[in-house]
């Protein structure tokens, strides 16, 4: 199966180990970090949300007009507007992209972020209101015809939207988590299920989870899966644990002078997000898993979304995500803390060791399909 790779869209250039150096939105850096994804092969970016951030969707837009291929991934919380204002957004991104648009559905997993948007509702009716709100968007999209909804959530009567997706159907949608309630809604309406990086064994059993979910919906196919990294790499071994050192160094340092090193906690001492709570678990259990997974930057971070790290030479951290996609991981999501500079190094040094490889697995595996068929056919 083909692999692809997802970078970041990052507004500004400051990251958990350096504050940004300009305004929050720099539509220079912008544009110069999408293009670096762009020309060193990485197939889609996020566009990712918070609630005192720019906007992701009118800075998706606007890239999307500057740049021919790269494909857009954007974030969107379904308590910030109403499903029917929300799918005529998402086509009309669609449309200006060319076809290039998913949307990532967040639910919500931190009370006192949501509710600095309004947003009141307990996290198993965050959940609830998701479904139905991607329910709603999917039957936008593809329905030519006047429709009444109501629902839990939401109600109106006779909407139909006079603009539709390029893409047909209509675009994919991309949902995470890792509490059951969201490995039930994103079983039933994901068509991208995003993890965060954790160890094999227990990547494996959240793959497993969620196409149990997917079953349990009454669907006859399952999400694609997309896991999430922060890859550390240099040219030896020895450079890369240097190098991966000082990164969580500079996040101490910065932690310790007091600065906001991420929002997504808001000064609380323990995450109320399944997903956090599960990384500082793995993080307390030990530092090192697997081939090159490595902990520290996500207990650095209080499991502060995707911040498991993978440590090595190019080559080490391409076959760390290769032993992934043996489990069934075709998306890659990775960011380093030097946001541009490592976008260019990851696309030049590990991108296509992974692809190569994977070309290579793929024609092999079609290899014994062929001669599996001679053999029963002859």
């Amino acid at each position: 199966m083909p692999v692809e790779f997802l970078g970041i869209a990052a507004t500004h250039n400051g990251s958990e180990t350096t504050p940004r150096s300009g305004a929050a939105f720099d539509k220079e850096y912008t544009l110069r970090l999408a293009r670096a994804h762009e020309d060193h092969d990485w197939d889609r970016v996020l566009f990712a949300y918070g609630s005192g951030s720019p906007d992701p969707a009118p800075a998706a837009a606007y890239i999307a007009s500057r740049l021919d291929r790269l494909q857009i991934l954007l974030a969107h919380r379904p308590n910030v507007s109403y499903p029917t204002f929300a799918a005529k957004t998402f086509t009309t991104l669609d449309q200006i992209s060319e076809g290039r648009l998913t949307v990532h559905f967040i639910t919500g997993g931190n009370d006192h972020e949501q509710g600095r948007e309004g947003d009141t509702l307990t996290k198993d009716e965050r959940y609830a209101r998701t479904r139905e709100y991607i329910r709603i968007v999917k039957k936008i999209w593809t329905t030519h015809e006047p429709f009444d909804h109501e629902g839990e959530h939401y109600r109106f009567h006779d909407f139909v939207s006079d603009v539709f997706p390029v893409q047909q159907p209509r675009p994919n949608v991309s949902f995470g988590g890792s509490s059951p309630a969201a490995y039930a809604a994103g079983g039933a309406e994901a068509d991208v299920y995003c993890l965060w990086g954790e160890p094999l064994a227990k990547t494996a059993e959240q793959i497993e989870t969620v196409k149990a979910a997917a079953k349990a919906a009454g669907r006859t196919d399952v999400p694609r899966i997309q896991v999430a990294f922060r890859p550390i790499i240099a040219p030896t071994e020895e450079l890369a644990w240097e190098k991966a050192h000082r990164t969580v160094g500079a996040i101490k340092a910065r932690k310790e002078r007091g600065e906001a090193i991420t929002k997504r906690h808001n000064g609380l001492a323990q995450p109320q997000n399944t997903g956090s709570q599960r990384l500082i678990a793995i993080a307390e259990a030990g530092e090192r898993y697997d081939r090159a997974l490595w902990t520290p930057t996500a207990a650095a971070t209080g499991g502060a979304g995707n911040s498991n790290a993978l440590v090595g030479t190019p080559e080490t951290v391409a076959q760390a995500l290769l032993d992934y996609y043996d489990l069934g991981v075709d998306i890659l999501s990775a960011r380093g803390y030097d946001l541009l500079g490592d976008a260019i190094d990851f696309g030049r040094h590990v991108i296509p060791i992974v692809r190569e490889e994977v070309a290579k697995r793929d024609a092999e595996r079609a290899a014994r399909g062929t001669q599996t068929l001679t053999a029963v056919n002859g």
